[in-house]
């Protein structure tokens, strides 16, 4: 029915409510039922223009998942369309308490974390969950000096501690150390005790929280993926705002990571950030093989009779499952075929790369523009050259400021980032779909190019880190923090002349 005729029903209906014997009406009043009709009128249809954006985004990502037609709607390989709907929404709700003054507290936590930075990050923020969970005061955490990569960094050296302590006030008490007196008071040794990974909060308060009380303070080792993923939404945001707020890095760290952006920004407006994680013990640890023939086999096979327990594998196998990561050459080829063109800038952010210059140089020719933090900050690195863990703080920022971000595994750097990238406005972070791609490498040359990408493009589809990829209990918080990822509601996120404000996060 058009608006016309549904306007001029509504006219003739509303007068013969207001005098239904047909009695002489006022102008005036005919006037003001107009008036009326008419800002009705405007109100409809003005809530329907500026709502058409919003249904059309709607309808469009629910006819990608049943429409095949969809898959061949090109994509925007810089940024998402529909990330401008979502915002990111840790604030507390208005029942989660205060925090609990150390005086009152149950006990005093002492955590010890375990691995690289961005596992150890991991296990401090779930470490201020659980001492949320056990009404404790936690002790700032020790960061691992004795693993893989040596690193005799504390916290302080690396995370700004006062900010940390400051931020997380309303939520956990957190100290820089024991108090003296406690420790002199205590009758025997902190306990120590490694609780099973992935515990839920029950766990805590059955199994920890009676040591705790007893013992008065109690020190958790090889503190990693200990708590459980699913937890109730208040801790979940909780978890974010430690990881993508308290912890911040310190002013060095930040000083040149941001000269490092700035040096990317100004040779180009906008650039891709590669995670290869080609390092000779990720490449020994995934048990696939990478065509280097006896010579790779052996190598890898030393280093990973570093770890006692590993299964025997089969590479083929594995690379079938996509649990291979994939080579420099065979990420360089996947983003050529997604549309990014041969002048990209890309900034490699990577420890010692398996194969050296031979392995990089395929990747080199397709993008002539690749940077390192070794090239950009030569001179102002070296203080950092002895602490793994402030290298990767360096690669961390570069990769989160980056337009475009392109993991190569799943590890914890690809979790972390991902997972904040999502949280601050979606921006465009690409994970090979490296089982189905593996089949694609391997026939390539019986294809011509457009094929090719045609074909890569198409495996893509759900892993460019869209919006629709991330669901409530879907893989690691992590990586997928649905929890503090909102979409904007039909009326709150237009200001008053209808159009939607910028987002501010």
């Amino acid at each position: 029915m058009g608006n016309g005729v549904w306007t001029g029903r509504w006219f003739r209906t509303s007068l013969a409510l207001l005098h239904p014997n047909g009695k002489h009406v006022s102008w005036s009043m005919v006037c003001g039922v107009m008036l009326f009709g008419l800002g009705l009128i405007s109100l409809l249809t003005g809530h329907v223009a500026s709502h058409l954006e919003w249904y059309s985004h709607r309808l469009h990502r629910r006819t990608l998942s049943t429409l095949d037609g969809g898959e061949d709607e090109p994509i925007d390989i810089w940024q998402s369309q529909y990330s401008k709907y979502y915002y990111g929404c840790e604030e507390r709700g208005r029942h989660f308490g205060p925090a609990v003054r150390e005086r009152k507290s149950n006990g005093y936590l002492l955590i010890a974390t375990s691995g690289g930075l961005n596992q150890q990050r991991t296990g401090i923020t779930d470490a201020v969950v659980v001492a949320r969970i056990l009404n404790a005061t936690l002790v700032v955490p020790e960061l691992d000096h004795h693993s893989f990569w040596k690193d005799d960094s504390d916290f302080a050296n690396i995370f700004d501690v006062n900010w940390f302590i400051t931020y997380l006030a309303k939520d956990v008490t957190i100290i820089k150390r024991v108090p003296d007196k406690i420790m002199r008071s205590m009758e025997k040794p902190p306990y120590t005790m490694r609780v099973p990974r992935k515990s839920e909060p029950e766990y805590y308060l059955d199994q920890v929280l009676p040591i705790l009380l007893r013992r008065r303070v109690l020190q958790l080792t090889k503190f990693d993926y200990r708590l459980a993923n699913n937890l109730d939404d208040e801790l979940q945001k909780l978890r974010c705002r430690v990881n993508y707020h308290a912890l911040r890095f310190t002013k060095p760290i930040r000083q040149l990571g941001q000269r490092v952006v700035m040096k990317m920004r100004k040779m180009a407006s906008r650039y891709v950030a590669v995670h290869l994680r080609f390092e000779p013990d990720m490449l020994a640890f995934s048990g696939c093989y990478f065509g280097g023939g006896e010579k790779e086999r052996h190598e890898l096979g030393e280093i990973r009779k570093r770890w006692t327990t590993l299964p025997d594998l089969s590479p083929d196998g594995e690379r079938k499952r996509g649990k291979c990561p994939l080579t420099p050459h065979e990420v360089g080829l996947m983003l050529r075929a997604l549309g990014f063109a041969n002048d990209t800038y890309l900034y490699v952010a990577s420890g010692e790369i398996y194969g050296g210059d031979e392995t990089m140089q395929p990747l080199k020719d397709l993008f002539p523009n690749i940077y390192t933090k070794e090239m950009l900050a030569e001179e102002e690195l070296k203080p950092f050259l002895p602490f793994s863990s402030r290298l990767a703080a360096i690669d961390y920022i570069v990769c989160d400021e980056s337009n475009v971000f392109v993991t190569n595994n799943n590890g914890n750097m690809a979790k972390i980032l991902a997972g904040r990238r999502r949280y601050m406005g979606h921006k465009r972070t690409i994970r090979p779909n490296a089982k189905k791609l593996s089949a694609l490498f391997t026939s390539r040359h019986e294809m011509v190019w457009d094929t090719f990408a045609s074909k890569v493009k198409a495996c893509q589809r759900g892993f460019m880190g869209e919006p629709d990829e991330m669901r409530p209990g879907r893989g690691e918080f992590h990586e997928y923090p649905s929890t503090c990822v909102c979409e904007k509601p039909f009326m709150d996120d237009l200001s008053q002349d209808g159009t939607r404000p910028k987002k501010v996060l």
